[in-house]
């Protein structure tokens, strides 16, 4: 965010000092509200991170003292661009488009940090051809192949890795972890003396701030070694398959007779409940979301027309319109 505004002309110049300070604010804190394990926490204890992000921000934290001592009413700005309420669209346009700080940054490190060059593309030549007109961030046409290219690295990182089978496997488990430790409060309450750090994600209440604080993959760590050897069989297992990467096995789903085959099979020596599931995923890459003109990526033309990215690029139109891609597997143990 910083380099969209200090080192793109257009950008810096079109932004009052209070909205880039309150930008970068937004950009360094938009996912302070993020669980262990990322988003796969957030459907497993029904928690939302951009809710506990706002919170954060909004209500008696230190981070929040921060931001008012800094300036009164700053914190309600920066989470107003977190939000999408804002006034000025090109502030959110930065931090939650598609073509928007967070997406550059989380592709090139994951792709980094996974040892893969899918998630790569051209980010200096994306940041110098971006420009602002009627009001919100565009790119010329001349950088129209690095948006192309972006498009695509975020295509392949989603299933190469973000959706890859190992991936799902490690969050089908957590998720049946979960599921048991929910069971377990309602059966057999006293299996769980051993891991309080889980009850507050776990009963039907609304979560604190400061549960969500201490809840991070450390203590969710610890609380599965000290599960390894609490007195339900369910959870000790599916704790030592996460702590030990003895994942659930998978495989490509052809039919509903070959679903019904294998779970009768893994239901003769595991509890149906928490060893098998069948998982299906589908990704496209660029959506155009007309209803909202900073969700879309748009394109200034050398005529000097503006166009939505999916209208101006024929690889994204293809990919608009194409079929989606879909993935439909069942995971379940080994042997």
């Amino acid at each position: 965010v910083r380099r969209m505004i200090q080192e793109n002309n257009d950008i810096g110049s079109t932004v009052s000092e209070r909205d880039m300070i309150a930008v970068m604010l937004a950009g360094l804190l938009h996912d302070i509200g993020h669980g262990p394990f990322s988003h796969a926490f957030e459907s497993i204890c029904n928690t939302n991170h951009e809710e506990f992000t706002e919170r954060i921000i909004l209500e008696d934290t230190e981070v929040h003292q921060i931001i008012e001592k800094a300036q009164t009413g700053l914190s309600k700005e920066v989470s107003s661009i977190i939000n999408h309420t804002h006034s000025n669209g090109l502030l959110t346009q930065m931090i939650s488009g598609q073509l928007d700080a967070d997406r550059m940054d989380y592709l090139l490190r994951d792709a980094y940090f996974t040892g893969t060059k899918y998630g790569e593309f051209d980010l200096e030549r994306v940041l110098r051809t971006m420009r602002v007109k009627d009001g919100k961030i565009v790119v010329k046409e001349t950088g129209i192949h690095t948006v192309e290219d972006y498009i695509m690295a975020r295509y392949h990182m989603y299933w190469q890795v973000y959706f890859h089978p190992t991936a799902r496997s490690y969050e089908i488990i957590l998720n049946k972890l979960f599921e048991r430790l929910r069971d377990c409060k309602k059966e057999n309450p006293s299996a769980l003396k051993c891991v309080p750090m889980f009850d507050a994600f776990i009963r039907n209440k609304t979560v604190t701030v400061h549960d969500h604080f201490l809840m991070d993959e450390n203590t969710c760590f610890y609380g599965f070694s000290l599960l390894t050897s609490c007195k339900d069989s369910i959870l000790q297992d599916l704790s030592r398959r996460l702590l030990t990467r003895d994942l659930f096995k998978y495989k490509d789903i052809t039919s509903e007779k070959m679903i019904d085959a294998k779970r009768n099979r893994i239901a003769k020596k595991y509890d149906i409940r928490y060893y098998f599931e069948t998982d299906e995923v589908k990704q496209r890459p660029y959506q155009p979301y007309r209803e909202d003109e900073y969700s879309a990526i748009w394109i200034s033309m050398n005529n000097g027309e503006i166009k939505e990215l999916s209208e101006a690029s024929n690889i994204v139109h293809s990919l608009v319109h194409g079929e989606n891609k879909n993935e439909e597997k069942m995971f379940y143990p080994k042997g």
